[in-house]
């Protein structure tokens, strides 16, 4: 999905390329596992393993910080996506401390594709939630509320980040999307625009922009995720 991001107000910070080298940026996958495609943003090769242009890296963070804030200036919803393990805690922290959306657990397929089905899944959750809360299960019998309890875990597990969700999202943030490759094919068929923090060995063109940084160090993730985060909390705070 082609985008001008260079059209966007510029409001991201200058970023010090020496923050990024210290969260461990720069370092790529395997040489011998790279994708052609990112050639553009490797700076060189030592001992096997790719090494990305931080001025380059910088560069993508900013369009993704202006487009970020914009989406949040304009009451848009942005949603942070996760799953791998050191991921995370990360990208629902993240996500939490900006009043975003979220899934860190796992990718239901159809979330964007099929959402009036995945959308019944999300009302059962808030409908069990609310009716423990108040009190509306009290007759139910001990067995009952255990089962409701299950089900209720198990539906927060995939939709917790979700739960105030009312249609698609107008945005989707990416962590490694490689991992995330059906969620990216639903977000293309759908027109919504991905952000991704993706590593060497992964096809850019699949994102909208890409912002090329390591994707497996918890340094690198957390630099990124904190970035967008404060991007779109920033560009919420602007319109009010």
């Amino acid at each position: 999905m082609f985008m001008d991001f260079s059209q966007y107000p510029d409001k991201a910070p200058d970023y010090d390329l020496r923050d990024l080298l210290e969260a461990g940026m720069h370092f790529g996958h395997n040489s011998a596992k790279w994708h052609p495609k990112m050639k553009e943003f490797i700076y060189m090769e030592k001992d096997g393993v790719h090494i990305f242009d931080l001025a380059k890296t910088a560069s993508q963070l900013r369009l993704a910080y202006n487009f970020i804030y914009d989406m949040g200036a304009k009451g848009k919803k942005v949603l942070f996506l996760g799953t791998k393990r050191q991921a995370r805690d990360i990208v629902r922290e993240a996500a939490q401390g900006a009043d975003a959306l979220y899934i860190a657990q796992r990718w239901m397929g159809g979330m964007l594709t099929n959402w009036e089905q995945i959308s019944k899944s999300v009302k059962r959750m808030v409908d069990i939630e609310k009716g423990l809360e108040t009190g509306r299960f009290d007759g139910y019998t001990k067995f009952e509320k255990l089962q409701l309890e299950k089900e209720k875990g198990r539906l927060e597990r995939f939709f917790e980040g979700v739960k105030t969700l009312k249609g698609k999202p107008d945005c989707l943030v990416v962590v490694d999307p490689k991992r995330e490759k059906l969620a990216v094919i639903e977000a293309q068929k759908e027109g919504i625009p991905v952000v991704a923090l993706i590593d060497s060995n992964t096809d850019p063109s699949t994102v909208s922009l890409p912002v090329p940084g390591n994707d497996d160090a918890v340094s690198s993730i957390t630099l990124a995720m904190k970035e967008f985060a404060k991007a779109y909390a920033e560009g919420k705070k602007s319109s009010k």
